[in-house]
């Protein structure tokens, strides 16, 4: 009975530490951390892309800027509400489990209790009759009182590790309180931020659609300002492709030039391998006529061999700089760094769009156009050399060689770089042009030779 017992406090204690061990705080989860730093994030590119609605200009191009950076703003505004949305959900989940945990060990510590309270009322009633010591000169031999103080000695320490698991459970419960205590109140916080971050965005859409409404109103200033962005795509467009073929052209020259260059180096190989051969046939034999027998047959069918083995040669495809280099752009896929500096919002996403949701006004966009403040720099978002440099409208424009890999980066005024200089990664290109804002956006496309990308699915956020 006594070693039942005392392995029965051992197990209850073992029992507790493993209960303690695996319950971690609930807001130091990995998905609340996640959740967090994605909200953090999010708040922040807010409060900068509030600092690019500064114009108060009228005119329709202004008033095209401002609806595009509202509309990227209610985007955002949109993941941060869902972001607290999904956090609260989890704090929830968190808080069933954490009031579940305190219930079993609320339990446990009234077992605990019961348990104590009977072995101590239990000692009380029989302290007269059964005096420790008394019961242990009370045996029969030296082998029973042995038993007896052993008895009584683990008996202690039961009586002991029950008070310690009492201890334990109780300061367990406490903690648990406040765990739950704290989740209620981040809770609680989070759901009246959320209501708050709510009635920002709606006052956002009411903007948007006060914006939209002006600019129906002005119809024909929108047509002929939504004509003229469309000529000037098509014109940026155009010749981005014409260069972009042309570099085609200079690295498919580049990859014959290298091919040529391993066919010449594979037949100087061969003819010196082959002359070793001859000149290891003349020393094997003994006269200068079978020599020459020999020699000839062995020089034929050497030939023979390489032709019929080399009628059709098979090159590989160099591996280069070239190859290095679009390896590890595609390695970076989704890190690439934002190719303009400081506060931006990405005022039009690749592909066909309406503009601020407007009807009836379509644009088909073959990269994304980030706003920036005054100041912004165009950066490298990979390692490469800068292939082409043109202008368009008085406007600058690069192209920047990764491999098979092309960025390109459009309206700026000012550039730091030449064509045929190699750059780095987030190396400045050069200054983004202003708009009658005061704002500065950037035009980024990516191709993959002639295919068009999605920067968006490429770039770090």
């Amino acid at each position: 009975m006594p070693n039942s017992l005392f392995h029965k406090a051992l197990r209850l204690l073992c029992v507790l530490t493993a209960i303690c061990a695996l319950m971690p705080a609930a807001a130091q989860t990995k998905q609340i951390n996640k959740l967090k730093n994605e909200s953090a994030a999010l708040q922040k590119k807010l409060q900068e892309s509030e600092k690019l609605l500064k114009s108060t200009r009228r005119d329709v191009g202004t008033q095209l800027g401002n609806l595009n950076i509202i509309t990227s703003q209610i985007g955002e505004q949109q993941k941060y509400v869902d972001g607290i949305s999904a956090e609260v959900d989890v704090l929830g989940k968190d808080l069933s489990t954490l009031e579940a945990q305190l219930k079993v060990l609320e339990e446990d510590l009234k077992n605990c209790r019961t348990r104590y309270q009977r072995a101590a009322l239990y000692m009380f009633r029989n302290r007269s009759s059964q005096s420790s010591w008394a019961f242990i000169f009370s045996a029969k031999n030296f082998k029973q009182m042995f038993r007896r103080l052993r008895y009584v000695s683990e008996y202690g320490k039961y009586q002991k590790l029950q008070a310690a698991a009492i201890r334990e459970k109780e300061k367990a419960i406490e903690e648990k309180r406040a765990e739950i205590l704290g989740i209620k109140q981040e809770k609680d916080r989070l759901l009246t931020e959320g209501k708050q971050q709510q009635e920002s965005l709606q006052q956002k859409k009411q903007k948007q659609q006060a914006i939209v409404n002006d600019l129906n109103k002005r119809q024909k200033e929108l047509q002929n300002n939504i004509a003229q962005t469309r000529r000037k795509q098509q014109s940026l467009n155009a010749r981005i492709d014409q260069l972009i073929q042309q570099e085609i052209a200079a690295a498919e020259r580049r990859r014959k030039q290298e091919a040529e260059r391993r066919r010449k180096e594979e037949e100087q190989r061969r003819l010196a391998a082959q002359k070793k051969k001859q000149q290891q046939a003349v020393a094997r034999n003994s006269s200068k006529q079978s020599s020459s027998k020999k020699s000839d047959k062995g020089k034929h069918s050497s030939v023979n061999r390489y032709d019929e083995k080399t009628a059709t040669p098979v090159f590989r495809s160099p591996s280069g700089e070239d190859a290095k280099l679009s390896g590890g752009f595609e390695a970076n896929r989704g890190r690439l760094p934002m190719p303009i500096t400081g506060s931006y919002a990405i005022t039009a996403h690749y592909g066909a769009y309406n503009p601020g949701g407007m009807k009836g006004v379509t644009l088909d966009n073959k990269g994304i156009n980030i706003t920036g403040q005054s100041g912004a720099q165009a950066r490298c978002v990979y390692d490469g050399e800068v292939s082409a440099i043109f202008t368009l409208g008085g406007l600058y424009n690069i192209i920047v060689r990764h491999g098979s890999y092309m960025s390109v980066y459009c309206n700026l005024s000012g550039i730091s770089v030449k064509r045929g200089q190699k750059v780095s990664t987030r190396q400045t290109l050069g200054s983004v042009a202003r708009d009658a804002s005061g704002n500065c956006t950037l035009h980024f496309q990516l191709r993959r030779e002639t295919a068009k990308l999605n920067p968006e699915s490429w770039l770090g956020r």
